[in-house]
């Protein structure tokens, strides 16, 4: 691989770490420069997962003081969250190179539409938290719902937190701040446990894992000096443009 190839590699890293940092979508910036560089879909999606899970830490660590208040509900979580990621890890690995690649549009698309619609489904799940008063106290309802998202995201992974806000605003009656920490704490377990499911299956490519790391954690925390400077919403609207813009790009190549 060419030193320029290396350096575009990184700038998607620190640009992925960046956005998951201030809004969300750092995957459907960093999974499309992979695949523009000739890197195989399946070893592209598979890297990118390994190497975007550091960067998710810092989320999770500044809002640590509500882990307390979540412990038992993850705890609960964690099996469902952890066992989804490894069978979604395990059906992309089993998934062949040309059907994973005309999946590529259709994924992309869909992650798109929910990072456009995000707010939308905040606002929905906020409204919902507020009329409800107990909690839908059925694990095997919250468990489900929790590991079918986890599925979705040990394979594909982009659009993840968008998906775990809307089912966890169904399934509890939570304030929005500790609903995000939870969200971020399951998106981690999700992505760790696909990402070590990945390491042991000779999909990944460790050059560039470490490339992306070291840009993911640098663009994270970037974005963290910079949260509060740069309204999220641009930020948001810049990557639904660009994830429209690789969609149609992958449906006309395809």
């Amino acid at each position: 691989m060419s030193v320029l190839n290396e350096i575009l590699i990184f700038l998607a890293a620190v640009t992925a770490g960046f956005i998951n940092a201030m809004a969300g979508g750092g995957t459907l910036v960093s999974f499309p420069v992979l695949l523009a560089l000739g890197i195989s879909p399946v070893v592209a999606n598979v890297t990118n997962t390994v190497a975007l899970v550091p960067g998710t830490i810092g989320g999770m660590w500044a809002q640590r003081n509500d882990f307390v208040s979540q412990r038992l509900r993850l705890i609960k979580l964690l099996p469902a969250a952890i066992i989804g990621g490894i069978a979604g890890g395990l059906l992309i690995l089993n998934t062949s190179e040309d059907a994973f690649r005309s999946l590529i549009p259709y994924l992309i698309l869909m992650a798109t539409l929910m990072l456009a619609f995000q707010v939308k489904i905040k606002n929905r799940i906020v409204s919902r938290i507020g009329q409800a008063h107990t909690e839908q106290h059925n694990p095997a309802v919250m468990m489900s719902l929790v590991f079918m998202a986890a599925v979705y995201g040990g394979y594909f992974g982009a659009g993840l937190g968008v998906i775990l806000m809307a089912v966890l605003g169904l399934v509890t009656d939570e304030n929005m701040t500790r609903l995000n920490f939870l969200k971020q704490a399951l998106g981690f377990v999700i992505n760790l446990a696909a990402a070590i499911y990945f390491a042991f299956s000779g999909k990944v490519d460790w050059m560039i894992a470490f490339i992306m790391i070291f840009g993911s954690l640098l663009g994270g925390w970037i974005g963290g000096r910079l949260a509060g400077k740069m309204k999220p919403e641009i930020l948001r609207w810049i990557v639904v443009t660009a994830g429209l813009i690789a969609a149609v790009a992958f449906f006309v190549k395809g």
